[in-house]
């Protein structure tokens, strides 16, 4: 039997009828982004949040961060002959990277506040809302990029590279996925223009397509990373809204979608923040014989301090209320999703 992958089934680019496809568009803000200047690097300021989030990363379904080179199987432990492999560590535990991590939670975080897109691919440049194109300024950015960064501005955050708590990895066998088709499908634009940022729904299971499927090193189901994420100078709504992000938000839950092969159900990633640690009086250390100590919070404490600061968020302008729940139905956890099999 051939191992071509199916092909995706045919149809007008002027219809969405079809298969249920296994993404959602979550709609941009009707009104402009706010633009104003970063609050800098060049001091901690006192009524803001400076500290470090540690981070504890559980995968759902099989996980594949792709380093973009095939090795021998034999190399990392797999039987088969060839395979595509992700980051590791010295001692061979997976990894994955802080950037990886990073540009997840990012468009999340873009999505739930009134900001501009990070990337734009520029075969759909000119489809984009002129207002969503990524800043340029580092005197004028929307809320994701004061956070994250953008053109000359590193950003408020850190996000370190995940390791895995166990030495071992799956070898799993993807199926071909082709490239996305906007132009096939009228729900992805509106009177000629992008109409939101596309996320791919959680599955149940991925699809794991055997021997016909291409070879990939993975992090099966149950798998756990550690991670630290470190911030500075962030205001409550801010960091409220980072939280909200990484799905701490009792509300609207929210489980992550990590690396290669979304569209198959692949990279459904739960986070849990076991400690953090944060305080609001960086300039105390330099002016005191004795410096107060970063507080660390654990257990309960965690739990109550996550609710105080989504909340805040919330309660803010800075979050997006009809942005932040039509994504937490898309990305919400557990599912009944089935993903699609034959179409990619």
């Amino acid at each position: 039997m051939s191992n071509r992958p199916n092909r995706p089934i045919k149809r007008s680019p002027q219809s969405d009828e079809g298969p249920e496809k296994p993404y959602a568009l979550v709609p941009f803000p009707r009104q402009r982004p706010f633009l104003r200047a970063p609050i800098g690097h060049h001091h901690y300021a006192d009524n803001c949040y400076h500290g470090s989030l540690h981070l504890t990363l559980k995968v759902l379904t099989a996980l594949h961060v792709s380093t973009g080179v095939t090795a021998l199987g034999s190399d990392v432990g797999s039987r088969v002959p060839l395979i595509k492999t992700m980051v590791q560590g010295k001692d061979k535990q997976l990894l994955i990277q802080g950037s990886s991590l990073k540009g997840c939670v990012r468009a999340i975080y873009e999505a739930i506040t009134n900001s501009t897109l990070a990337v734009i691919s520029n075969r759909y440049r000119q489809k984009m809302p002129k207002d969503r194109l990524p800043c340029r300024n580092k005197e004028s950015l929307c809320p994701a990029s004061q956070v994250f960064g953008a053109l000359d501005w590193q950003g408020l955050v850190h996000f370190t590279n995940a390791t895995c708590e166990s030495a071992e990895s799956v070898t799993g066998f993807m199926p071909s996925l082709y490239r996305p088709r906007p132009d096939e499908r009228d729900a992805y634009f509106e009177r000629g223009q992008a109409a939101g940022r596309k996320f791919y729904r959680h599955a149940t299971s991925a699809v794991d397509k055997g021997n016909r499927g291409i070879p990939v090193q993975q992090a099966g189901t149950e798998f756990t990373f550690k991670t630290a994420l470190h911030f500075k100078n962030l205001t409550e709504a801010q960091l409220g809204t980072l939280l909200i992000a990484l799905g701490q938000d009792a509300q609207n839950p929210m489980a992550l979608k990590l690396g290669g092969g979304k569209p198959v159900g692949m990279g459904t990633v739960q986070v849990s923040i076991p400690k953090l640690e944060v305080t609001q009086n960086v300039r105390g250390r330099y002016t005191s014989y004795t410096p107060p100590e970063s507080e660390t919070l654990t257990g309960e404490a965690v739990t109550q301090f996550i609710q105080q600061k989504t909340q805040a968020a919330k309660n803010s302008k800075l979050v997006e209320i009809p942005q932040l729940e039509a994504l937490a139905q898309i990305l919400k956890w557990p599912t009944h999703w089935t993903a699609p099999e034959g179409m990619y």
